[in-house]
């Protein structure tokens, strides 16, 4: 006889008014007046290729926040990640780690007990990109918490191929709340990758958020980078900052500033910044665009990309190893992940609030976690 599981998430909902007159509509043209609610049901019987998890920690995500949030003068929701909001409402959550409670009978390299991070891409596994080792690339990619339900929840039922092994974090302190953070510092990890950072380089990281600061990290602690910058506007970010760079600089100082840089990696969704501190970069150099907002680059300065030879690129995702990488760089010692840590808090009623009000986040923290359950 199976056993009656209750599961009280954070549910996300949505009206669905499409724009008219636009091609490949994003999803802050088609979202109007998110509302955000806790939700008690009880779970169905689990589905091949799936695992029932209890949520340890959860991290709150700035696409958490632009989904759930509505523009002021239009309504429609800020996020323009690729969403599925439909009637019955979207489990939010896209970071996270837990303790597999059950396993799919066809699933066979996980066990009940293990704890499990989760990667927030499921892939297809057959279309081009992915038959091509581009499994960033998917063209059928579905999000978790977006397209497909998430982790704000105190027991969830996820894809299994999207769980990786975390059971070896908890023989260090802070190491669950460090495997939370798998999956934005997987997004880190990609932008330094696809920068083509050498030894010896110098990057400015725009933001100080969570991706933002590992960034900087990664760029200093692994790969090598001999001066690290950060802008960031907000002075608490700035000064929690400090202790990973070689400098820290609010955006209109660091226009003033002299100094040049071989790459430039925005994590703040700033295009104007970005447009503006193209003459800081030197010949041959690179600019990185991670953040998502839906509005246009302008740029005025193509002479200056075409004599310097500087490329823009933009880093999606977090698959093709990652995770395996920076395990190994956590369990070393090599990267701290959990500092960038600041804030933990309890339970989904202190959830759904941060989400209602993230000035909170913005303003006082980097990143904040929320525990679910006790290990």
């Amino acid at each position: 006889m199976s056993v009656r599981i209750e599961r009280t998430s954070l549910i996300l909902t949505a009206e669905k008014q499409p724009l008219s007159g636009i091609d490949n509509l994003q999803s802050h043209q088609i979202y109007r007046n998110p509302r955000l609610s806790i939700k008690t049901d009880v779970l169905p019987p689990l589905q091949n290729n799936y695992i029932r998890v209890k949520m340890l920690y959860v991290g709150i995500c700035g696409t958490d926040i632009h989904i759930a949030t509505a523009d002021p003068e239009t309504g429609y929701v800020m996020s323009s990640a690729p969403a599925d909001l439909d009637a019955k409402g979207r489990i939010l959550g896209h970071e996270g780690v837990g303790k597999i409670i059950d396993i799919a009978s066809n699933v066979t390299h996980l066990k009940v007990g293990q704890l499990v991070a989760f990667e927030s891409i499921q892939t297809c596994g057959y279309c081009e990109p992915c038959r091509s080792s581009k499994p960033n690339q998917c063209i059928h990619a579905k999000l978790v918490g977006m397209e497909i339900d998430g982790m704000f929840g105190n027991v969830v039922d996820l894809p299994a191929d999207l769980a990786f092994d975390v059971t070896a974090f908890n023989q260090s302190s802070g190491g669950i709340q460090a495997a939370a953070c798998l999956e934005p510092a997987g997004i880190a990890y990609l932008a330094c990758m696809n920068a083509r950072i050498q030894p010896g380089e110098s990057v400015a990281v725009f933001g100080a958020g969570p991706i933002g600061l590992l960034t900087a990290m990664l760029c200093r602690l692994v790969f090598g980078a001999s001066n690290v910058c950060l802008i960031e506007p907000l002075s608490f970010r700035r000064e929690y900052a400090s202790q990973w760079t070689d400098a820290v600089l609010a955006p209109k100082d660091f226009l003033k500033d002299s100094r040049k840089f071989d790459i430039i990696i925005d994590s703040s969704g700033d295009l104007e910044m970005v447009a503006a501190s193209l003459d800081k970069i030197l010949a041959g150099g690179r600019v990185g665009l991670l953040a998502r907002n839906g509005k246009p680059l302008s740029i005025n300065k193509v002479d200056l990309l075409i004599t310097r030879n500087i490329s823009i690129f933009g880093a999606r995702g977090h698959l093709g190893g990652l995770y395996e990488k920076l395990a190994q760089l956590y369990l070393s010692g090599r990267l701290p992940i959990h500092l960038i840590i600041t804030n933990v808090i309890h339970g989904l009623n202190e959830l759904y609030e941060y989400i209602k009000h993230p000035e909170v986040i913005i303003q006082e923290n980097c990143k904040v976690l929320c525990q679910l359950e006790q290990c």
